[in-house]
Formats: C-alpha cells, sequence, structure tokens
C-alpha cells in the first residue's frame, strides 16, 4: 500500500436467502442496518443475496436486467441512508432470455455502484450423495477481473468457487489489490472440508485481507450451505467468524498496516519466476 495505514471496521452479513426476492431484500437490508449502527464503514453480503434457487424455471421468473433490479436500487439507496461502502455480495442479474450473470456489486455512500464483477468460475459439480450442480447451465461466466479503490485500499472482487483459483487471486494482489472479497455460498459438503483452509490459503498468498460473507443453514429451495461467514488479516489469522450456520453479523477491526507487514515478512508476491513444463516433446513456458 502506497498510503498510511488506517483502521476501519468492515462487517460481513451472513444470511439464508429463500426464493422470494423482497424477503431476501428486507432480511438484508435488517443486517446491513444492524452493522452500520455498530459502526461498520464497510458491509458485504454474501453470494445470491438477493435470490437462491436451484430451479431454472424459478430463477428466471425472478430475475431482472441490471435496471429494473428491485435489489440493487434497494442497496443504493441503503448505502446512501446508512453511508456506508455496501458490497452487494452477488444478485442473478438476467442478461439474456437463456443466461444470467452472478454479479457482485461495490456501491459507494453516494449510493454510486463504484465496480461490478461477474463470476469467472463457474460451480459444475458432482459431489457425493447425489448433490450436482450446473451453474453454466443458466449462467454466463465473467471474464474481466475486477480492483475497486476504497478509502483505505483497493479491493479484488471475487465470487464463491473463484475461490479454488489461486492465480486469479494472486492476479489481483500484484495488480494493487489489498482486500479480497469471496462473497460465497458454499455447500455444507465442501464447507466442511475446504471452506476455512482455501480462504486462509488465499489470505497467505497474497498478503491481503480476505473477507467472505456466506449462506448458512437449509434454504426454501432444498439446498443447505455451510455459513461460517470470515474475515481472515494478511497472516492468516482468522480475526473475525460466524457461529455456524445462522444468519446474522460479524465485525472486525482492520488494521491496514497488517498488509505490509506481512507482505515484508514473505514479500512472494515479487519472487515470481518463470519456468517450463516438459509435455512429452513439447513444452509450456509459464510466465
Amino acid at each position: 500500500m502506497s498510503e498510511a495505514p488506517q483502521s476501519f471496521l468492515a462487517a460481513c452479513v451472513q444470511m439464508r436467502s429463500s426464493c422470494d426476492v423482497a424477503e431476501n431484500v428486507a432480511a438484508a437490508a435488517a443486517l446491513i442496518s444492524e452493522a452500520a449502527e455498530k459502526g461498520a464503514a464497510l458491509v458485504m453480503t454474501p453470494e445470491m443475496t438477493s435470490l437462491l434457487v436451484t430451479k431454472t424455471g424459478d430463477l428466471f421468473a425472478s430475475v431482472r436486467e441490471e435496471k429494473d433490479d428491485e435489489a440493487l436500487a434497494a442497496f443504493r439507496a441503503l448505502a446512501v441512508e446508512k453511508d456506508i461502502w455496501l458490497l452487494a455480495g452477488s444478485l442473478p442479474i438476467k442478461l439474456s432470455a437463456t443466461k444470467v450473470a452472478n454479479r457482485s456489486f461495490l456501491i459507494s455512500p453516494e449510493g454510486e455502484v463504484a465496480a461490478r464483477y461477474d463470476k469467472i468460475h463457474m460451480f459444475d459439480v458432482d459431489l457425493e450423495g447425489g448433490e450436482s450442480y450446473r451453474e453454466s447451465k443458466n449462467y454466463e461466466p465473467g471474464r474481466e477481473a475486477i480492483i475497486a479503490k476504497l478509502p483505505w485500499g483497493r479491493i479484488g472482487l471475487t465470487v464463491c468457487y473463484d475461490v479454488r483459483f489461486p492465480h486469479l487471486y494472486r492476479t489481483l494482489a500484484q495488480a494493487g489489490a489489498d482486500f479480497l472479497s469471496v462473497p460465497a455460498a458454499f455447500t455444507k459438503q465442501t464447507g466442511e472440508a475446504h471452506w476455512h483452509t482455501l480462504l486462509k490459503a488465499r489470505a497467505i498468498e497474497t498478503g491481503c485481507f480476505v473477507f467472505a460473507p456466506a449462506q448458512g443453514g437449509k434454504h426454501e429451495c432444498g439446498r443447505e450451505t455451510y455459513g461460517h461467514s470470515l474475515v481472515i488479516a494478511p497472516w492468516g489469522e482468522v480475526i473475525a467468524e460466524a457461529a455456524h450456520d445462522e444468519p446474522g453479523v460479524i465485525l472486525a477491526e482492520i488494521d491496514t498496516g497488517r498488509i505490509a507487514s506481512a507482505r515484508r515478512k514473505v514479500p512472494s508476491l515479487g519472487h515470481d519466476r518463470g519456468f517450463v513444463l516438459p509435455e512429452g516433446e513439447k513444452t509450456r513456458r509459464v510466465s
């Protein structure tokens, strides 16, 4: 970071979103307001804040284009009312008759959309017990990594399954990110196995603060998510964690001086070296 270290209070909102957009917006607004009243200057909500469904018909019955999205309009107004920076972790935004964006919005205290990020990596997996997901069926993957400026530094925007692709986070950090947002709706099965490990690794590898607001519990659509929203410091310490999967708010005091401190100890962001990977008679050069 080039600016003097600063401190601010950050909050992650944990939710259990349903199939009802208005219900979810009201639930999110109450928790966002709670965080703001406790002094949070940056408040973040989870992936699929406004709608969590599994069926294609239910999704397309509720999604709207960005200009008509009632959740985004409500969150923009709330950011102004509470005078906060607000990350709407992700909202489903209609792109066409057959595709939706899983889009994260960073909203300024003036109610302006300061940055948009469309989730790049699609959650197409088959888990044990018959649990299966094909996010790419309905969602169009993003193609751009996004960094946005906050008063305290720069934040790299990501969403959920992105966390399993460390090159994205390294790229964001090397491009100047001080903070990384990972709003998520992690499944209970994968969360129990990997949630803490993956997020701590992303913080350690980059020397960034990691903010991970999460969905938690058994949802109306039948899906079960892990919860355990986290804030992780650049050295890898968990400095705030939600208890289990209940909706609520966690807060953490963010001392930006810890970013430079961690990177001085292990300056690995500047230690990349090119190499080649033999593949039979061919080689692939990685830089």
